[in-house]
């Protein structure tokens, strides 16, 4: 059975302090035998009290874990601060960290039907016509 309090060893290698994308990026190394895996959140804030920074401003991503269990690795960055976090980072990971708010749009299947029912109508009809066909 997996015990949830289990030790934890964590170990940053290609450690380096990127000053055009004003961070810092390295390689993640966790150990955690007796264990499934440890969640990106507890890495997190593992992680910000080693390098002395808000735990919101570690991002961590890309994690595989190694065939047999007990070892994973991924890729942390620890930016400056949040503007720059803002700027750098992908939105998918924003809005993962909380940063941004998600869009809510209809599926993709939906919205390439609405486009070609608008295709075989002119005019002013074009947005009737995307609109989805009513039951009877």
């Amino acid at each position: 059975m997996a015990d949830p309090n289990a030790p934890v060893t964590i170990r940053t290698r290609k450690f380096l302090s990127n000053r055009l994308l004003q961070r810092r990026q390295f390689v993640i190394e966790v150990l955690h035998p007796g264990r499934a895996n440890v969640s990106k959140d507890e890495l997190a804030e593992r992680l910000a009290k080693t390098y002395q920074t808000d735990k919101a401003r570690v991002v961590t991503y890309g994690f595989r874990t190694i065939f047999g269990g007990g070892r994973s690795t991924g890729f942390g960055l620890i930016y400056d601060n949040e503007e720059v976090q803002r700027k750098f980072e992908p939105k998918y990971r924003l809005i993962r960290a909380g940063l941004m708010p998600k869009v809510e749009k209809a599926s993709r299947k939906l919205r390439h039907e609405r486009k070609n029912r608008a295709k075989k109508v002119r005019g002013t009809k074009k947005a009737k016509a995307a609109e989805p066909a009513k039951k009877k």
